[in-house]
């Protein structure tokens, strides 16, 4: 009871004295204020862009095994001369993949068409992305639908004029809603809406289906050369559950070296792409981020810190008759020093709420700027606090034990 006493007393000494010097303690909190906002701002940007990113990512698929031609991720020394050379995924990969594996769970093969003018009546699209995939595309990515359903089988092999649409191709062709049924006008032929996927919103890598057009691989084939180089051919393997992506992995390069019958020892002519190779890239990119963004917040930091210090030097000079008041009157020691260090952290905190309120408001600015959700969690606020309650006890404890070790009598003669 009596230290929460003296718990209580002390916070009234600093919080008078906070008040007493209004100006003072506003310029001593900018340098925390600046520092806090720096830090979190910085951790709060890169946990938005990690989400946003690894929600991209995992449209692709965790256990999906992209064969393509071109590798996703290079260096400085990145021999794209020994890329171009490389042959295209083609339907006989695709084939011979599909009848020899045994560790996939489903095999899908793609291109991407291009971006092309969608028509209904008298309602009008630009820019729709019209796509074409085989019978088990529904299997090897992740997506949902707002309405309807995907292709069946006999409808994928026998390349009926059918079509999946995103969410706003469908608004904007269907804004009284009922798209599925309907005939739209897709690179020159009428094809019947059977589905519509769900709304995804932005997506930082360009992955989604929201002006998607996906027709059947076998429709596509009637209008364009479906193997040529220009449309970025694909074969996506998603792995059985249970089986390591490591091993599916083993077994697809095995095949695809048999099967474009490369000698031994001879350099793969096919890239094997998989989407920890983006979540690895990304990570070292925010180590990168969050280390200089703690940098560039810690000396901002260090320098509210130094104020701080000085600012409490200067109250231990401008309260050292009071000190000395206080001990006569039977002060302990601990008594003055809690009092001067709770100042410090007090300090501090509101310098630190102040730098998260300034965080929190500019999520709202990124919000209706960029149309971004800004991660501010639990974790970040609770951060942010610790990191001024640390910088104020190391800012105030040596003010606040040369307070503390005063002598009484010298104190009382100090004007």
């Amino acid at each position: 009871m009596l230290f929460l006493k003296l718990l209580r007393e002390s916070f009234l000494f600093a919080g008078d004295a906070l008040r007493q010097n209004k100006t003072r303690t506003l310029l001593s909190l900018l340098g925390v204020t600046i520092g806090i906002f720096t830090i979190i701002a910085v951790q709060s940007a890169v946990d938005t862009l990690r989400n946003n990113l690894q929600t991209s990512v995992n449209k692709l698929g965790n256990n999906s095994i992209y064969v393509q031609k071109w590798p996703w991720v290079g260096g400085s020394d990145f021999p794209w001369w020994k890329y171009l050379q490389r042959p295209e995924s083609d339907l006989r990969d695709f084939n011979e993949l599909s009848r020899r594996i045994t560790t996939a769970e489903a095999l899908s093969y793609e291109i991407n068409i291009d971006n092309r003018t969608i028509k209904y009546k008298s309602n009008t699209v630009e820019g729709a992305q019209v796509d074409a995939a085989s019978a088990d595309h529904d299997k090897t990515w992740n997506f949902d639908f707002e309405s309807g359903r995907y292709f069946t089988d006999m409808e994928s092999k026998t390349g009926a004029p059918i079509t999946n649409i995103g969410y706003d191709i469908a608004q904007n062709l269907f804004p009284d809603g009922d798209a599925v049924g309907k005939q739209i006008k897709v690179m020159g032929r009428y094809v019947t809406v059977v589905g519509v996927f769900s709304k995804q919103g932005k997506d930082m890598l360009g992955i989604s289906t929201d002006k998607e057009v996906l027709l059947p691989l076998n429709f596509a084939r009637n209008l364009i050369d479906i193997q040529s180089s220009k449309y970025g051919p694909s074969i996506i393997v998603r792995g059985k559950k249970g089986i390591p992506t490591d091993d599916v992995e083993s077994e697809i390069k095995g095949l695809m070296r048999s099967i474009r019958r490369l000698r031994p020892g001879a350099d793969d002519n096919f890239s094997l792409n998989r989407t920890t190779m983006i979540t690895q890239q990304l990570d070292d990119l925010f180590k990168v981020v969050n280390i200089a963004g703690a940098i560039i917040g810690g000396f901002s930091i260090l320098v509210g810190g130094f104020g701080i210090a000085n600012i409490m030097f200067v109250s231990v000079k401008e309260r050292t008759n009071i000190i000395g008041i206080q001990k006569s009157l039977g002060a302990k020691n601990y008594f003055i020093l809690l009092q001067f260090l709770i100042e410090s952290v007090l300090l501090c905190f509101v310098g630190g709420i102040i730098g998260l309120l300034f965080v929190y408001l500019g999520t709202f600015a990124v919000k209706a700027a960029l149309d971004v959700q800004v991660i501010l969690d639990a974790a970040n606020i609770s951060r942010g606090l610790s990191y001024s309650i640390i910088i104020g006890v190391i800012a105030g404890i040596i003010p606040a034990y040369s307070a503390s070790r005063l002598d009484p009598v010298e104190a009382i003669r100090t004007n």
